[in-house]
């Protein structure tokens, strides 16, 4: 079903969706190294809301 539904939103919501898809990978990468270096605990939180988010992209639930 979310295949159908990035379809039904408009245009430029859908543009955004795929901007933010090819966005969070390289910010991902980057935290993970930034985290193995310095690991705080806003670093881990806001790397595993970049993973969730980089899933949740792949399974397209967004």
């Amino acid at each position: 079903m979310s295949r159908f539904y990035r379809y039904r939103i408009p245009p430029w919501a859908r543009k955004c969706i795929f901007v933010a898809e090819t966005v969070v990978t390289p910010i991902m990468i980057f935290q993970l190294i930034r985290t193995l270096f310095l690991p705080t605990t806003l670093d881990i939180l806001i790397l595993a809301i970049l993973i969730g988010l980089v899933i949740a992209f792949y399974l397209q639930w967004i």
